[in-house]
């Protein structure tokens, strides 16, 4: 970020790793919102509000100024570097071969969750920089939300968002926990800072949405659904469902606690936790999550273990590495156009997992922007 100069930017997601030269080009100037929403949080929890709020700055940018849409979407990625005044940059990179520049449909995309992490960004800043506009930014975002990922199907809630490129994105029509488990935490929050009944209601659906796709029987969270709007099944789970609802919703049910459970017995792996059930490697992001689960449940002992193990996984760089196996499988596609589950964590320095790994350290919960006692 200093060596960006001063203003708004936004900070490339990975490094290469220690057996690369450089990055593939899809991921050379990708700053992917996620990673970079959790990166001012962090910021933030370190007391470096500066440098936090760039980042907010660059967000608050891009919502203002996207190449194609002015409806209030926030795209999965931009490119790393400083945000200039004109348009919102997209990643992409020169293909020789086909001579055109190239992009990546997911990048240029927009997922629920991602416009929801940059809200939660913003609403965290807000706390320390109320007048910087930053509540207004979170608020228009989730009416992007709200206008366009509202879902009636049963169980109600709230769909994937937008792939693929402009102008004409295809909608995605799944419904995810974790999207869901974002926007009631955005709408929860603007919900006690305002009063508004739709914020409440907002709330309200994600919420049911949650209760829905916690399957009883196992002790876990569901994925959530499919296209044509079926509960997915659990014989395939994701680690971050079963831990985010017990941070992000307060009064949690005590039931929902089975679903750390479920993770200790179905998730695990050495010194940590995987990022699904074939524990083919350490998620270094995953167990981040998992100390500061721990935190907020009360075992500080738990927690502390887990950081000794994402201690282990720091790169030359200072950045954490994503997992500490050269590829780390997720069972999942990258989007809709795939056929088979191709999204990988590889070895690579990546700014999310330390991110993660700073907020399970200094104990602060970026669904609430509480630091926990």
């Amino acid at each position: 970020m200093d060596a960006a100069g001063a203003g708004p930017v936004f900070v490339a997601s990975y490094g290469p790793g220690p057996t690369e030269a450089d990055l593939p080009d899809p991921l050379r100037r990708s700053a992917f919102t996620y990673d970079n929403a959790l990166a001012a949080i962090a910021l933030q929890a370190c007391g470096d509000l500066p440098r936090a709020r760039r980042i907010g700055d660059a967000l608050l940018h891009a919502l203002g100024h996207d190449r194609t849409f002015g409806d209030g979407r926030i795209r999965n990625a931009y490119r790393a570097g400083p945000v200039g005044e004109g348009t919102a940059l997209l990643p992409g990179w020169w293909d020789a071969r086909q001579n055109l520049w190239a992009e990546d449909g997911y990048q240029d995309g927009t997922a629920t969750g991602n416009v929801a992490w940059a809200a939660l960004a913003l609403l965290n800043l807000d706390g320390s920089a109320p007048s910087a506009g930053y509540r207004a930014g979170a608020r228009r975002m989730l009416g992007w939300i709200t206008a366009n990922a509202t879902d009636a199907r049963a169980p109600e809630g709230f769909s994937g968002g937008r792939d693929g490129f402009d102008p004409a994105q295809t909608v995605l029509a799944w419904k995810s926990t974790e999207h869901n488990l974002d926007v009631h935490a955005v709408a929860a929050w603007l919900h006690r800072l305002e009063g508004r009944p739709e914020d409440a209601r907002t709330a309200a659906t994600a919420r049911r949405f949650l209760d829905a796709v916690f399957a009883s029987g196992p002790g876990a969270f569901r994925l959530g659904t499919t296209p044509e709007g079926r509960l997915q099944p659990t014989d395939h789970v994701a680690l971050d469902t079963q831990l985010w609802p017990l941070i992000g919703v307060a009064a949690a049910p005590a039931t929902w606690r089975r679903s750390l459970a479920y993770a200790e017995a179905h998730l695990a792996t050495a010194g940590g936790f995987d990022f699904n059930e074939d524990r083919d490697g350490l998620w270094v992001e995953g167990t981040a999550q998992a100390a500061l689960a721990y935190r907020v449940l009360g075992r500080p002992e738990e927690a502390d273990r887990l950081l000794s193990t994402i201690a282990r996984q720091v790169s030359p760089s200072g950045l954490l590495f994503a997992t500490d196996v050269p590829s780390l499988s997720t069972g999942i596609p990258i989007g809709p156009a795939s056929q088979q589950a191709d999204f990988f964590y590889f070895r690579r320095p990546h700014l999310g997992a330390t991110a993660w790994g700073v907020l399970a350290a200094t104990g602060w919960n970026p669904f609430t922007g509480n630091r926990v006692e």
